[in-house]
């Protein structure tokens, strides 16, 4: 592999030694596992046995939605498509032991996108494997797929047994890391999905036995109405797993995904994840770097109809300092090169790394400004003479 560039753009008085990076603003949590970052800036603000492996209980889900959300981004799954309620799975997810439940019923037909909303806002175990039956046949089949996705969006230490989260003797496990590594991966490539499913506050669904009286439940988030900007994800438990919640909130242009696990009960859990992001909010600030579109730096390319292509700002970049440190930074762009042609524009092709006196290395990514096509043959034997100049 050849060794990446790495090209100054603007440098200030900073300190290059870890040891003197300044101690982060404090936090303490009876979790167990905690872990938040700020997308903003890609800076990780938080992590506390980030990669240990466990059970997610329901945050499972949010890869049943993923998937979903995929299909329907793609066109080969439709938000009024209607998926049949099997009786043998109405059967097995109706009940007071079959958890969380959307209250369906056999034979029923539900559109995905009331399905959708039994996952994302009730957290109905019976949704989840509906809707997996729905897209691929079968719930072992649909799990199948969830594997496969999960290493395509670089979970790189989670496995998956169910499509709804049920314990099932360790087959399914997942790290807080991965974990905020698929609700990024949501956010960034469903924004208009994630807006319309995630941050209900309530769903109506089912009836009631007797009365016949429609049945409301409320969404577990213990974030929405009290964290400004809350809108989203997923909590989860189980025995095993404890009280987890994998949540998301912006403010002001800043958006923080945070992952708390194995909690004691549903108020530590409420209260833990409050105390979190607000901590998050308050005790860390950011300071815009580069604005969306901006051109940072060249790129030289390699077998390309041009010989460089701008890098440019996918979006406003900003890194995230504890609030009383001092603004002064160190940015360097960083890339694999020459870059080989083709390059499409907007394709992720280097990155931007903001150093500090205060925080590690916080990576943002850099995109092509313009698409550029591969050479034709003359433009290869123009660039073969270039090579063997530049050798001589």
């Amino acid at each position: 592999m050849k060794p990446a560039f790495f090209i100054s753009v603007s440098i200030t008085a900073w300190l290059t030694t870890a040891s003197l990076y300044a101690a982060a603003p404090p936090f303490e949590t009876i979790a167990p596992i905690a872990y938040m970052k700020d997308l903003s800036s890609g800076a990780v603000l938080y992590s506390k046995d980030a990669d240990r492996r466990m059970p997610p209980a329901s945050m499972a889900k949010m890869m049943t939605v993923y998937i979903a959300f995929d299909l329907i981004k793609k066109g080969q799954l439709k938000l009024d498509q209607p998926i049949t309620v099997q009786p043998e799975t109405w059967k097995k997810w109706h009940g007071p032991a079959a958890g969380s439940t959307m209250f369906l019923s056999p034979n029923e037909q539900v559109s995905v996108a009331n399905l959708l909303h039994g996952i994302v806002t009730l957290s109905g175990n019976d949704a989840c494997v509906v809707l997996s039956e729905g897209i691929a046949g079968t719930e072992p089949a649909f799990v199948s797929l969830m594997n496969e996705t999960a290493q395509r969006i670089g979970l790189t230490n989670s496995h998956f047994g169910t499509a709804n989260g049920w314990p099932d003797g360790g087959v399914t496990y997942v790290t807080a890391h991965d974990l905020e590594t698929l609700a990024e991966a949501t956010i960034r490539d469903f924004p208009d999905l994630y807006r319309q499913f995630y941050g209900q506050r309530e769903f109506t669904w089912g009836k009631t036995l007797g009365s016949g009286k429609d049945i409301t439940q409320s969404n577990r988030d213990p974030l929405l109405g009290v964290i400004e900007g809350a809108d989203g994800l997923k909590t989860g438990h189980t025995d095993e797993a404890g009280y987890g919640f994998t949540g998301s909130a912006e403010q002001k242009g800043r958006r923080l995904v945070m992952v708390m696990a194995g909690l004691p009960s549903g108020s530590a859990r409420r209260e833990q994840s409050i105390a979190f992001m607000n901590w998050g909010f308050r005790a860390w600030k950011s300071k815009p770097v580069v604005r969306k579109g901006v051109r940072v730096q060249t790129a030289e390319v390699q077998g390309g109809s041009a010989s460089s292509v701008g890098l440019v700002a996918p979006r406003d970049l900003a890194v995230t300092l504890p609030i009383t440190a001092s603004d002064q930074i160190k940015v360097k762009v960083t890339y694999q090169g020459p870059i080989k042609a083709p390059i499409a524009e907007g394709q992720h092709i280097a990155n931007l790394v903001v150093f500090t006196s205060d925080t590690p290395p916080q990576i943002t990514p850099l995109v092509a400004e313009k698409a550029v096509a591969s050479a034709g043959f003359f433009g290869r034997i123009k660039e073969g003479v270039r090579w063997l100049l530049g050798r001589m």
